[in-house]
């Protein structure tokens, strides 16, 4: 993240985010047990950032969650892969009708 513009908006860098990297963004793709989980995170960080007068942990932590975002942004491709890890880890297949969130322990995601 870069430093604003001399007499600019200190709210505004120079750089953007990357695609996909806004809390925003990131909240918006993720599914509601994820978002959750998200948003006390960065509201934890966010302070600890003020505090510190340092973004890295936020930095870090909003792009490991954009790239769980991603995986997620399509809700049924991210529980046919689920699926699938709880399968490969388990050597069961995983039931049609059973709930994600029972799958996604298994598969340990």
């Amino acid at each position: 993240m870069t430093a604003p513009e001399p007499g600019g908006d200190p709210g505004q860098s120079r750089e953007p985010l990357a695609p996909g990297a806004s809390p925003r963004a990131i909240a918006a793709s993720l599914l509601d047990r994820d978002r959750a989980e998200f948003l006390a995170e960065y509201d934890t960080l966010v302070e600890r950032a003020r505090v510190d007068l340092d973004l890295t942990e936020v930095l870090d932590m909003l792009e490991h969650w954009r790239g769980i975002a991603a995986l997620q942004a399509d809700p049924e491709r991210f529980a046919r892969n689920i699926r699938r890890a709880a399968e490969l880890i388990t050597g069961e297949p995983a039931p049609d009708d059973e709930p994600l969130e029972v799958t996604r322990t298994r598969a340990g995601a």
